[in-house]
């Protein structure tokens, strides 16, 4: 692909900006955009009493004095004006009080996702195009530029329902909220624009689309002369759907067409190198030529394998039921050189393999458990929990003695007490004593507000069989 900004023909649309940190936001006067009129929700009356309102029942303001993002469907008295999807609302109380602008969801559970907590600050340009600088800004001072990075990271960066990743000159965009999703052009257009990427694919296919009302959509986003257009188109001349990325000295390939999420796990960046580091304890503390056995459960693209083969792992043992991740988990490999015979890839179910390699007598000195989400709500925490249990009483029977158990859980139902809950549960069903070395989260691009918990959806401990 050359150096030009890809439009639905694969011509230029406008020659690419001097090379600047990734992450780092243009200057607002290299930004075309600015040269728009500005628009906000108000934008047309310019009257903000004019505006649709969610009127709240009387008491159900606490959780947005305390700044929480959501508004619950149970807490609405009534609706005044237009009540269709993705509609910028005033919510008030029963006195008539301002409380938020925020998007309506008539369709979901979570009826209205906050913009702004400000009355003289509604949604628009003015308003995404600060959230967005300042998200680019926060990223490229703990980041720097070169890396894989999520860049929007929805409530965390005032965008609900918006996220996007960074690989190379290429935006993975996802929009989960009927807000974001009226907003939709716009809101690519200011990242298109702030960034200086030369593609951006979207890939709003999640499950919660449905709880918001929405179909899913996926592709390239064309842009025409550096506009952005409502069109996605499957392929584009000159434009790639993967790409590859280094990440503490490992290279990854990332579908970010046919991929989970936007191709790649970048929440589990610390993680995988935990996991290194610890693969590293191991081979330090036995005999030269001891073997180091590592066993990687849902493994996908091979993220955990791969670091703990470059901690010094033996042999590592990767099992996912997915045929195509496992091809790029192949190709990784090869990408970085490791050698073939230190590798098993196995298209397998986990539940059953775990099972599989009990009766075979096969036991591991660290083992990776990182599923995928077993509880999306609440509602689904009991049956997740029994799922969770099952996978690490499994583990923790194949794990030797002063052994390595990395274990996760990213389902937003399932809170960290609970999990460790479960997995305690799970040791003591196995017979065996084991102590936290570590707590996992998010990496740091995934930032967390303390006002809004249901962020903190990642979870993972590192334990440590006891001898």
């Amino acid at each position: 692909m050359n150096k030009d900004r890809r439009t639905r023909s694969g011509g230029a649309a406008r020659n690419r900006r001097p090379a600047r940190g990734e992450g780092e936001p243009a200057s607002a006067r290299n930004n075309p955009a600015k040269a728009r009129p500005a628009r906000s929700a108000m934008a047309s009356s310019g009257d903000p009493g004019a505006a649709p309102a969610l009127i709240l029942k009387e008491g159900r303001e606490r959780s947005l004095l305390r700044k929480h993002p959501w508004v619950f469907s149970g807490a609405v008295e009534h609706m005044q004006g237009e009540q269709s999807s993705g509609v910028t609302v005033a919510v008030r109380g029963a006195d008539g009080r301002f409380f938020a602008w925020a998007a309506l969801s008539p369709d979901s559970n979570i009826r209205a996702r906050v913009w702004s907590f400000d009355e003289a600050q509604p949604p628009g340009e003015e308003l995404f195009s600060a959230r967005i600088r300042s998200a680019l800004k926060r990223r490229h001072l703990d980041f720097g530029g070169g890396r894989p990075l999520r860049i929007l990271h929805s409530e965390a960066d005032g965008l609900p329902g918006l996220i996007a990743d960074r690989y190379g000159d290429t935006l993975v965009v996802q929009i989960s909220s009927a807000g974001a999703e009226r907003w939709r052009k716009l809101l690519l257009q200011l990242l298109f624009d702030e960034t200086g990427c030369m593609q951006v694919y979207e890939r709003s296919d999640a499950d919660v689309r449905a709880l918001e009302g929405l179909q899913p959509r996926c592709g390239f986003v064309v842009v025409e002369d550096g506009v952005v257009t409502d069109d996605v188109a499957a392929t584009l001349e000159g434009a790639e759907s993967s790409a590859v990325i280094s990440e503490n000295g490992i290279q990854y390939e990332v579908d970010f067409a046919t991929g989970q999420k936007t191709g790649f796990f970048l929440d589990q960046r610390d993680s995988r190198e935990a996991v290194r580091e610890a693969v590293g304890v191991l081979v330090g503390a036995v005999q030269a030529g001891t073997p180091i056995d590592v066993l990687n459960c849902f493994c996908y693209t091979g993220g955990f394998s791969l670091a703990a083969l470059a901690g010094g792992a033996s042999s590592v043992l990767s099992v996912d039921s997915s045929g195509a991740a496992l091809e790029i988990a192949r190709r990784n490999l090869t990408l970085n050189g490791f050698d073939a015979s230190r590798a098993e890839w196995l298209d397998a179910d986990v539940f059953k393999q775990l099972r599989t390699l009990r009766d075979a007598g096969r036991s591991f000195d660290l083992i990776v458990l990182d599923p995928p989400k077993f509880a999306p709500t609440a509602r689904d925490a009991e049956r997740a929990a029994r799922g969770y249990k099952d996978i690490n009483l499994c583990a923790l029977r194949l794990l030797r003695p002063g052994g390595y158990l990395a274990t996760f859980s990213c389902s937003g139902g399932i809170s960290a007490d609970l999990f460790q809950k479960i997995v305690a549960g799970a040791a003591a069903d196995a017979g065996v004593s084991c102590y936290i070395e570590r707590r996992f989260a998010a990496s740091s691009d995934h930032p967390v507000l303390m006002e809004f918990p249901e962020g903190e959806y990642l979870k993972g401990l590192l334990l440590r069989r006891s001898d």
